[in-house]
């Protein structure tokens, strides 16, 4: 930091010697930077949402009159029902007959789903399940079905395909966003100016160095694919700069919590790549939620009347943060865990904990999140809607209770809607936030320019405030169209997705962003209440910022594009593909014999 003390004094200087250098520099950004943000974002969103996905082929059933069906998943419902993955249409077979599921090794199981015509393997019946190999008989309602690998042609033909899909070369939004983070800079620089700390051009190279040496060294293992992380750089680089309006004192601190969150990104990433190992360890991932949320009620300290922090020295933390984490990764489950009823009442009593404890703690914000997120889950994991209904009973129920016991609760949301009315107490900082949004127009004031960075809680759950002041609502919107493109590009992907567990994990995790997103945004415009959540990667502080990059990770893993993501590479299921053809040779050899004696008679 020394290093950056001499030329930076000599900056301030010449800018206080030629003031109007800085007037007419940040006169003329304030048009460059929606600009930028556009070029930086538009490469990333239009390869998330543009590009089909051909689905991927494991293997094939081939059905009685000479055709096949492709199972395009790790985990297939078999069927006549529209929603089966594995549609037949003959009337033996029951909506949901079977279900077909391959392991972490390329083992094969075969789950009967109380079928009444019956599930047979090579002639034996299946009781519950069985595992089946290439090249087996297996009959559904007295329906034979060979179970094969892709064939040579197939595959090749996929391969093509898939490869045309490739992600766009993502390196000129890098490109753009570095050019993007220098001027935000010296913007701040000319707006802060003898105030100005080293801190600042530290923070803003060191997510130069980061974002780069990340892009680098994944290149270097071949990996594609970098729209997700583009948006969340620029939308780190927004925090950055609220920061450093703000409270620039935690510039460092916000640097090394987005170091940290894409470590976490990373570390959770590749370990998510083993559904046998993420299985082992979801119950542990619930034990921790409950752990990190009961500490906290134990330990906690109130901030702005929730217990939800926990001071260790000069360093804070809040654990529901990393909570959500574990209980989006307890949640999601595989197809073969969705058939015990029991696990799903489990799920429901790890939400009934959870939201417990926070109800506790007086945090109602995070409180909102996990149940949003419960009713995602528990969607996807039953398709029930008359279950969840009377769930959504009992919230509203457990609310009022909530309610008649603390009835002080009802104060903080006495103002939702009326503002204006009470500007000077329960509405002051909605109505400052309002104002100071609507002074900053379409390109804003120039960052560090702003005043609402003066009031409470500016840069954590009014942050879309500072975002429409400094940055003007081009670019604010930019950064919600940015969580909303993450959650868009989940829901693409489901047609696709290689597991339940990959595919409800993202959509749990998508849902969340988007569902913490608009409880910030329009709570901090009086449209919903305050709740004191924050912004995804954009607000102030260490402990969200490594949630929004954890939570990150499940997106990516749902990402089935050619090594775009953290699971299975190309050339690995190639392998797996060229093993199971080797091992089903005998049959087809056998076949041409047969097809051959046939020729000769």
């Amino acid at each position: 930091m020394e290093m950056l003390n001499g030329p930076l004094a000599a900056v301030v200087s010449f800018l206080e010697r030629f003031p109007m250098v800085g007037s007419w520099y940040t006169a003329i950004v304030r048009f460059f930077f929606p600009m930028l943000a556009f070029l930086i974002l538009f490469r990333a969103v239009r390869s998330l949402l543009r590009i089909p996905h051909t689905p991927e082929v494991w293997a094939q059933l081939s059905l009685p009159n000479g055709s096949s069906v492709t199972l395009n998943h790790w985990e297939n419902i078999i069927g006549r029902s529209a929603w089966a993955d594995v549609k037949l249409a003959y009337p033996s077979i029951s909506r949901q007959h079977a279900a077909l599921c391959r392991g972490e090794k390329d083992q094969w199981t075969v789950y009967d789903l109380g079928s009444k015509g019956g599930t047979l393997v090579n002639g034996e019946a299946v009781e519950g399940s069985m595992e089946v190999s290439l090249g087996d008989t297996i009959t559904l309602g007295g329906v034979d079905l060979m179970f094969l690998p892709q064939t040579v042609a197939e595959q090749e033909e996929m391969d093509l395909r898939r490869q045309a899909e490739r992600p766009t070369a993502i390196w000129p939004s890098f490109v753009w966003l570095t050019i993007f983070q220098v001027m935000t800079c010296l913007q701040l620089i000319v707006a802060l100016g003898t105030e100005v700390t080293a801190a600042v051009p530290l923070a803003f190279v060191g997510l130069t160095a980061v974002m780069w040496g990340y892009f680098i060294a994944l290149r270097m293992t071949h990996c594609v694919g970098f729209e997700m992380e583009t948006i969340a750089f620029f939308l780190s680089t927004l925090s950055l700069a609220v920061t450093a309006s703000s409270a620039q004192g935690s510039l460092i601190k916000q640097l090394i919590a987005i170091i940290l969150g894409l470590g976490l990104f990373l570390a959770l990433g590749i370990f998510l790549r083993d559904l046998e190992r993420v299985q082992k360890n979801r119950w542990r991932m619930a034990a921790l939620a409950i752990g990190l949320l009961g500490i906290t009620l134990v330990l906690g300290k109130a901030k702005y009347g929730a217990v939800n922090w926990i001071s260790v020295g000069p360093f804070s933390f809040q654990p529901s943060e990393i909570a959500k984490i574990c209980y989006i990764f307890a949640g999601a489950a595989t197809l073969e865990r969705l058939f015990h009823k029991r696990n799903i009442y489990l799920f429901i009593l790890l939400t009934g904990l959870c939201i417990g404890l926070l109800g506790l703690m007086s945090d109602f914000g995070t409180a909102a999140i996990f149940f949003v997120t419960f009713l995602v889950i528990a969607y996807l994991r039953s398709g029930d809607w008359a279950t969840l209904s009377l769930i959504c009973g009992g919230a509203v129920f457990g609310a009022g209770i909530i309610v008649t016991f603390k009835p002080y609760i009802l104060s903080r949301f006495a103002s939702w809607g009326h503002a204006w009315e009470a500007a000077s107490t329960t509405g002051y900082q909605q109505t400052r936030t309002m104002s100071a949004a609507a002074s900053g127009g379409l390109l804003g004031m120039g960052a560090g320019n702003g005043w609402l960075q003066r009031i409470a809680a500016a840069d954590t759950d009014l942050v879309f405030g500072i975002l429409c002041e400094e940055w003007g609502l081009v670019i604010a919107l930019f950064a919600v169209i940015s969580i909303i493109t993450l959650a868009v590009f989940t829901v693409r992907i489901l047609r696709v997705g290689r597991s339940s567990f990959y595919m409800i994990s993202a959509c749990a995790a998508g849902s969340l962003l988007v569902f913490q997103t608009c409880l910030n945004v329009f709570g901090a415009v009086d449209l919903l209440p305050l709740t004191g959540v924050t912004f995804p990667f954009v607000s102030n502080g260490g402990s969200a910022m490594m949630s929004a990059w954890g939570l990150l990770a499940f997106l990516k893993a749902s990402d089935t594009r050619e090594n775009a993501s953290f699971a299975i590479r190309r050339s690995a299921r190639q392998k797996l593909t060229e093993d199971a053809r080797r091992r089903v040779e005998p049959i087809g050899d056998l076949f041409a014999e047969s097809e051959g004696d046939d020729e000769e008679d």
